[in-house]
């Protein structure tokens, strides 16, 4: 096989879950051998020489302000020759907007599939971000077109899947999670104390953890609303909030109208990997009720430094546990969450137990997650070659076929002007 070329809306100094994925795959992909390169859209303080393949960036205008990230020109003409010239076996996309437009308009010039890989709920982002239904539902037809238009669908959980079908999807799909960059292991109790240490969290008092963009649709208010209740118990315990996000200012308000401040604590970001592991190894529980996210990767986070979860019953990060052996699962509300806790704070053997299995049960290494992808590369490039993917044949038209055009004939003058030289 010859390159595999990654293609993302988001990559460093953007740091979010996507950008995860695509900077891990690239790592691993190359480490094993593999030709791999990324495009990805220009950011200003962008230092791409950290990484051991070539990483080929287009014009982009900056978007951060509003709704945090670059856009990208996907049909930007001298982009597009730069990646057609390389022998590219696989286009695999991670993002359903600007680079779907690129993979498309690439597909035919280079004669090889595209993927893509459906990593969240794109139709609440929307929604989050696009308050005009007009503009929402044009939104949300660009995403499914673009996805009918792949020549094979990859989902990071079967709820994933079935969300972007619910949608108009009118294909299959393939399961292929995401692994976890943190080690399977317990930090040692001095990294403990230096990151977690004077901030008010005392001995012997359950920590509970939210790692996570400060959303509301993540289930923060089930949270908030949870260990209020526990506190008119008299329950003692700490909940740790670690990341933020667009929603983080009202979250705090909301704690404070509750008055929680003694009981909540909100941690801001955490960056480096050691320090998250340190946070996930100080607490006793990781409370994650969101409906919304479609893998729950922080919930393997969690296991690999034996930390147990409580999930919502029938959500994407719930796909894979048993409940009351590697997970405890709760429905959809405040009440049951908060039961769930006291019962917890009642056993803590319990949570110990769940957390030892976690890590022996849902654990999954970066270096497993990419593997299984390499091997279903060769499997989609081999059906693409035998003409046996449906999509292939069925999305060339239109400007994408034009793209195709445009590229041989930049080809041409490219050579023409060559002689001349």
């Amino acid at each position: 096989m010859n390159e595999i070329c990654l293609l993302s809306d988001a990559f460093p100094p953007i740091i979010d879950g996507v950008v995860n994925v695509v900077t891990n795959y690239g790592r691993i992909l190359a480490k094993d051998g593999y030709r791999v390169c990324t495009a990805v859209p220009e950011y200003a303080g962008a230092d791409d020489s950290v990484y051991s393949y070539p990483v080929i960036r287009y014009p982009s205008l900056d978007f951060r302000k509003t709704i945090g990230y670059t856009v990208g020109n996907p049909f930007d003409i001298p982009t597009l020759h730069d990646i057609s010239r390389r022998k590219i076996s696989v286009l695999h996309s991670h993002c359903p907007f600007a680079s779907m437009y690129l993979g498309r308009s690439l597909r035919a010039k280079l004669n090889a599939p595209l993927i893509l890989t459906y990593h969240t709920k794109y139709d609440l982002d929307i929604a989050n971000a696009v308050k005009m239904k007009l503009l929402q539902d044009g939104a949300i037809y660009a995403l499914v077109e673009n996805v009918n238009a792949c020549d094979e669908l990859w989902t990071v959980s079967r709820g994933a899947g079935e969300s972007i079908q619910s949608l108009g999807y009118e294909g299959d799909f393939v399961v292929m999670q995401n692994g976890v960059d943190l080690p399977k292991k317990r930090t040692d109790e001095k990294t403990v104390q230096a990151v977690t240490g004077g901030l008010g969290l005392p001995a012997g008092i359950p920590v509970f953890l939210f790692v996570g963009r400060l959303m509301w649709y993540k289930g923060i208010r089930i949270i908030l609303d949870a260990v209020s209740v526990l506190k008119a118990h008299g329950e003692d315990f700490r909940m740790v909030f670690v990341g933020s996000g667009t929603d983080e200012k009202e979250i705090r308000e909301y704690a404070e109208a509750n008055r929680l401040l003694d009981k909540v604590l909100f941690a801001g970001s955490v960056r480096d990997r050691e320090s998250l592991a340190a946070w996930y190894t100080r607490a006793d529980l990781f409370v994650f009720p969101s409906t919304f996210d479609t893998n729950g990767l922080v919930v393997r986070e969690a296991a690999a430094c034996s930390l147990g979860s409580v999930l919502v019953q029938g959500s994407c990060a719930a796909e894979d546990v048993t409940e009351n052996v590697n997970a405890f699962l709760i429905e959809e509300n405040a009440e049951s969450l908060a039961a769930c806790l006291i019962k917890a704070m009642a056993h803590p053997e319990s949570m110990k137990r769940i957390g030892e299995n976690a890590s022996g049960d849902l654990y999954l290494s970066w270096d497993d997650a990419v593997k299984n992808a390499e091997e279903r590369y060769q499997v989609v490039n081999d059906l693409y070659r035998s003409g046996k993917l449906p999509q292939t044949q069925k999305h060339g038209r239109g400007i994408f076929a034009l793209s195709k055009e445009l590229l041989d004939t930049y080809d041409k003058a490219e050579a023409f002007l060559r002689r001349l030289r």
